[in-house]
């Protein structure tokens, strides 16, 4: 599969229409039948209905664009995507934080976070309010324009934690993924982030790696694959970093229009069913997590934001209505895909559950 130059929005695709990718995903599963629906299955392991355990982490995802088009983007970003969260919505959301002690933690998302243009400002912003922030950087965008240049720098400044995409520790695979000459980007922006502090034993500088799986199948030990990136890395191009989180590719945008047209759909759904393991299940990212998208709408986590499926009815809808008290009394929102999250060793956004 090549690596796409539009968005799947942009090529008016059948799968940038979120309602039918839930169609899709409700009819899934092998000959007896349709796999058995996600909600059911934790119930059969009395964990229905998923509640929060207390939000501790504001993720935010500031926008869909980026200047790349990953072939395996959940978000379905690239260049061509406009929607950017305003200022006016950052500010709601650094009124909820306001209100919200519990909320320490604010993951910043995208697209390429970095190219909001008032990125910077909210950074700041955040930092100056004491909470921890985190940057899912893609890497190449330090080097997409001068302009960029000096975000290890920035990062820096405001004790960010970067964590940042890298598939694989060749550049063929992750050029695969990703598009041509990513890789080598990649490696170059990782050098000038372990140059200024990052990843360096003492510095308090955390830098994390992400792996997800390239094709049909679920990530191995995350903790075997972190000794062999770091050993990889070090050794062919003298970078080091803190920790590698491996995430399981959910069934969503992009990487679902992959498995359906490479005909690896139902295997794939029956490995994710077949691994379900309830351990993983309960230690869920969106049980410590409220998820805003660039308009303010509030979701359980970022693939259910892409799937258009907010918080439980009744609860606060969109960030400018913020509160946490109801908010963590609420019924978490399930589907099919969610069974990414809790196959194998489990998946969220800081790696393995279990």
């Amino acid at each position: 599969m090549s690596i796409p130059v539009k968005s799947l929005k942009a090529q008016h695709h059948q799968f940038a229409n979120p309602a039918f990718q839930l169609e899709v995903l409700q009819h899934a599963g092998t000959e007896e039948g349709d796999f058995p629906l996600f909600g059911a299955k934790l119930q059969e392991h009395e964990l229905y209905p998923l509640q929060p355990t207390g939000t501790t982490i504001l993720q935010v995802n500031v926008g869909k664009m980026c200047n790349q088009t990953c072939r395996h983007c959940h978000v379905d970003a690239g260049p061509d995507r406009k929607e950017i969260m305003t200022r006016d919505t950052m500010q709601l959301c650094l009124n909820a934080l306001a209100k919200s002690p519990q909320l320490t933690i604010v993951d910043l998302t995208g697209g390429a976070p970095e190219m909001n243009p008032d990125f910077r400002w909210f950074v700041e912003q955040l930092s100056a309010m004491g909470r921890q922030v985190i940057v899912r950087c893609n890497l190449t965008i330090i080097l997409a324009n001068p302009k960029y240049h000096d975000l290890p720098e920035f990062f820096k400044a405001h004790r960010v934690q970067v964590v940042s995409s890298l598939p694989y520790f060749s550049a063929s695979r992750t050029d695969a993924q990703r598009g041509d000459g990513v890789f080598e980007k990649s490696i170059k922006a990782l050098q000038m982030l372990n140059k200024v502090g990052y990843g360096q034993e003492g510095s308090g500088l955390e830098l994390d790696l992400v792996y997800n799986p390239s094709g049909a199948f679920l990530p191995a030990s995350q903790k075997s694959l972190e000794a062999e990136f770091k050993r990889r890395l070090l050794s062919g191009y003298d970078i080091v970093f803190n920790n590698l989180f491996c995430i399981t590719n959910l069934p969503i945008s992009r990487y679902l229009d992959y498995l359906v047209e490479s005909g690896n759909y139902s295997s794939y759904m029956e490995k994710l069913v077949n691994a379900f393991n309830p351990v993983a299940a309960a230690n869920v990212m969106c049980r410590n997590t409220i998820s805003v998208g660039w308009d303010g709408g509030l979701y359980d986590c970022d693939f259910n934001q892409m799937l258009e499926l907010k918080v439980q009815p009744g609860t606060p809808q969109h960030i400018r209505d913020f509160n946490l008290t109801q908010l963590d009394r609420r019924q978490i929102v399930l589907n099919q895909h969610c069974y990414g999250c809790t196959a194998g060793a489990g998946s969220s956004c800081g790696g393995s559950t279990t």
